[in-house]
């Protein structure tokens, strides 16, 4: 990892009316580390990761975003233009529901070939060439990419939307509760896939994620959220094997209970 982080994290709050969705996040995130951010519905990880991936604007803090010529951007005093150009190109987002991250009425083709032309491909060959490609890195079978996704099982769209996200080589991907609403043994060959891609392409990633296994499997290091705020973090599996907070050891043993 280099010594300068990718992503400066500082104070960062936001509230709805007067209701806190997270308050006061400080944290850095390096080149090629995964981190997890955890905990139950209404922690205030969701809200974390929209204001990260400024989705949502935040109450106050900022975040500072290491571009590819080494100078630091605020990521909230850049024009929303900038920001859209990084989401298309430098960041990946990947949903829970596929349907948010894909579009349904056009085929696996041009899903990942959308992405590619943001960035400047114009060269039909090329295009069609690359997405074949993701395509098979996915797990989906080539004879596939004329298909539409709305074909595809969930399983299935989901690997198709990683695809459409990762064929331009980001730097940083966000993952929404990226398992979540699979089959078991689907989130398994899923997480095996998602690992091997992040680990050979040097991704960073931050996942969040309300289970354990996935944080552990994933990422790291982990945040540990209740109530809109951190309140345990440190490197994945020292926070699950030694938890040190009450709430983190009942996650955790709840999970052993299971």
């Amino acid at each position: 990892m280099r010594d300068e982080p990718l992503l400066k994290v500082r104070e960062l709050t936001k509230y709805y009316g007067r209701r806190l969705g997270c308050g006061h996040v400080s944290f850095d995130l390096y080149p090629g580390e995964v981190l997890a951010i955890v905990g139950e519905s209404g922690s205030g990880k969701t809200t974390l990761l929209s204001s990260l991936s400024t989705r949502l604007m935040p109450t106050s803090g900022h975040v500072e975003y290491l571009m590819r010529d080494g100078a630091y951007r605020d990521l909230y005093r850049m024009s929303e233009a900038e920001r859209r150009l990084l989401m298309r190109t430098d960041w990946g987002f990947v949903h829970q529901n596929p349907a948010d991250g894909l579009r349904m009425t056009v085929s696996a083709g041009a899903n990942v070939g959308e992405r590619l032309m943001a960035v400047g491909e114009r060269h039909y060959g090329r295009i069609r060439a690359t997405a074949t490609d993701w395509l098979e890195r996915v797990e989906i079978a080539a004879d596939r990419i004329d298909d539409q996704p709305r074909a595809f099982s969930g399983g299935m769209r989901q690997r198709l939307q990683i695809a459409r996200n990762l064929v331009t080589h980001p730097r940083l991907v966000f993952m929404d509760e990226p398992t979540g609403g699979l089959d078991v043994s689907v989130q398994a060959r899923l997480l095996d896939l998602v690992r091997g891609l992040v680990t050979d392409l040097g991704l960073s990633a931050i996942v969040v994620t309300h289970d354990l296994a996935v944080a552990r499997l994933l990422s790291h290091r982990m945040m540990v959220m209740k109530d809109g705020h951190v309140i345990e973090q440190g490197l994945t599996d020292r926070v699950l094997d030694d938890p040190r907070e009450a709430y983190t050891q009942l996650l955790v043993s709840s999970i052993l209970q299971v």
